[in-house]
């Protein structure tokens, strides 16, 4: 929406001094801080044949300024060294961008930049029979963002999740299972944690004897050569941990168009590696085949073992090859940890050393992100993702407790206190830049003051308060408010500073939106929706609207939903619901 505002100065910039129109809408920016205007201007990057010749840019930038004549929409311009600011009026900008919001609702800050293009985001990816651990939840969260967003903007989004679900190790498990202590009992309660603990059990025993790791590669080439028994354990376990993490996606209202796994690659596996054969491209290397290329920091790209097994490597080129002549995608999304930075470059090197053309550093992207440090229990053991959602809904439920009278007014206070949890683990994770690790802080996350989650749930449960106390003269007694209407609104009447802080917040959200497909960080948004609350919480002290004028109090109320609106799309954007009580 400030689009609008942008076009109307860089149109009387081009006016005044002859600058082509998209440049002069080029250079204008909103500046960091308000002091510096609402808007700003570098002069230099209007390319101006003056500045070219010699002349002062600060000089320029005050010549401009003084010719600039006040209007309904920008109230002054004055200049700061090389720099014009511009001070707009808040009636200009709330009538431009207020009644939008309202007529949009949860579709604002949607775009069609996208349109005709196909992303795939392969996100999640645990493994079977491992626990769901907290880098999972990273990329879950951030891959789910992802996903969001560039359906936001238009995108085609294809959400993939592609689970470990393959290799030797799926060997050891079936000898564990079989051999070390493998109950049905315990594997039908809990899929996942048992077969964990066969796992671990079956590791300990493989350190002590050689000969069970030599076993397990066996098991595993059997399953390869499609060996039915030993395919029909794998595929009840796969089914099994399946189930269960659906479970757990679900509760947290995670969709998924399609589940993969390095074991539904085949027919891309085999035409891979006669790609690689066909171009040239393999070497031997201690007797297995690995690729031959010229990067030093990529080592030894072995896609197919001495014992003839296929290399996650080789199930990854396979995969991505498939998912191509699948999709026909404009884009590919790998959210993984840091950690598989060289692996997604050998995959991405492949690729590219086999020529095919949709192969780029544009469609093939890996959205990494660093570790958790100090994610434990306050009883100090290692933590999976459901002891976390739990141990945090605890918690919050804890504090909910501590106000007798607002936890009485709840519906439904342990949906309440899970939902929290939920906002607070997620905005704790998201709230730096997502390549940075960061330490795991169990009072920062549960404070409901500062940068948390529960922080930007109060702020909208606030503002829905205000909602349902608010009435219009006409209203049944009787009756919420449950559609306010705001078709004859006097935005003259928001003509204070805190009022035009939340109308230009409110305005930045599309803009907020477009730079976080740029970044492809979902710090960008969480940062925003701080910046919104806590420019609705200054003016809570003083832009009243119960006790007011009518037509002051509607003015008010119509800004203040609109920063709900916006805040409710950003949190659901994160993967969070909006609470309307707590």
């Amino acid at each position: 929406m400030l689009e609008i505002i942008k076009t109307i100065i860089a149109e009387k910039l081009s006016t005044l001094t002859g600058v082509e129109l998209s440049i002069a809408k080029g250079a204008v920016k909103v500046p960091e801080q308000t002091k510096h205007g609402d808007f700003t201007v570098p002069v230099m990057q209007l390319r101006l044949r003056n500045i070219a010749s010699g002349s002062n840019p600060v000089q320029l930038a005050q010549t401009i300024a003084n010719r600039f004549v006040a209007d309904e929409t920008i109230a002054s311009a004055s200049a700061s060294g090389p720099y014009i600011n511009f001070q707009i009026r808040c009636e200009a900008l709330a009538r431009h961008v207020l009644p939008s919001v309202h007529k949009l609702q949860d579709r604002y800050g949607q775009s069609s930049v996208g349109e005709g293009k196909r992303v795939v985001v392969d996100f999640s990816s645990p493994n079977i029979a491992k626990p769901f651990h907290v880098g999972h939840l990273r990329s879950t969260i951030i891959g789910n963002f992802l996903y969001k967003l560039h359906k936001l903007q238009g995108w085609d989004a294809v959400a993939m999740n592609y689970l470990g679900d393959w290799g030797t190790q799926y060997g050891l498990l079936a000898i564990g299972y079989a051999e070390a202590c493998g109950s049905e009992e315990k594997l039908l309660a809990d899929p996942i944690m048992h077969l964990f603990e066969v796992y671990v059990a079956i590791n300990k025993l493989a350190e002590a004897d050689p000969l069970v790791k030599e076993r397990a590669r066996a098991h595993f080439k059997k399953m390869e050569d499609g060996d039915p028994q030993a395919l029909k354990q794998w595929q009840r376990f796969r089914d099994l941990s399946i189930a269960k993490y659906e479970e757990m996606y679900s509760r947290l209202d995670i969709h998924f168009d399609v589940y993969s796994g390095e074991s539904q690659v085949s027919s891309g596996m085999t035409q891979a590696m006669q790609m690689l054969r066909d171009a040239g491209l393999l070497d031997i290397h201690n007797e297995a085949q690995a690729i031959r290329h010229d990067d030093p920091s990529l080592g030894n790209m072995v896609v197919e073992k001495s014992e003839g097994t296929s290399t996650y490597l080789l199930r990854d080129i396979g995969a991505v090859i498939e998912r191509y002549d699948t999709y026909k995608f404009d884009k590919m999304i790998y959210v993984v940890g840091n950690e598989q930075s060289c692996h997604l470059k050998r995959i991405f090197k492949a690729v590219e050393l086999l020529g095919l053309p949709w192969a780029s550093s544009a469609s093939l992207q890996h959205v990494g992100f660093g570790k958790v440090h100090g994610m434990s229990t306050r009883h100090g053991n290692a933590v999976f993702l459901d002891q976390l959602l739990a141990e945090s809904a605890r918690n919050m439920l804890a504090v909910m407790q501590g106000n007798p009278e607002k936890y009485a007014s709840l519906e439904n206070p342990v949906h309440t206190a899970n939902v929290l949890g939920q906002s607070c683990v997620y905005i704790q994770d998201m709230s730096a830049k997502r390549n940075n690790g960061y330490q795991f802080e169990w009072s920062r996350m549960l404070s409901f003051r500062g940068s948390t989650g529960a922080y930007l749930q109060y702020t909208h449960a606030r503002l829905c308060s205000l909602a349902r106390s608010y009435r219009e003269p006409d209203a049944d007694a009787d009756t919420e408010n449950s559609h306010l209407q705001f078709d004859s609104v006097d935005y003259s009447l928001l003509s204070e500073r805190l009022a035009k802080d939340i109308v230009i917040l409110v305005a930045q959200y599309p803009d907020i939106l477009a730079s976080a497909m740029q970044t492809l960080e979902p710090c960008t948004v969480v940062q925003y929706l701080f910046a919104l609350c806590h420019a609705v919480s200054a003016a809570w002290e003083e832009l009243w609207v119960n006790g007011q004028p009518q037509h002051l109090a509607l003015a008010r109320m119509a800004m203040y939903q609109a920063a709900r609106i916006v805040l409710a799309n950003g949190l659901v954007l994160l993967g969070i619901p909006p609470l309307e009580r707590m």
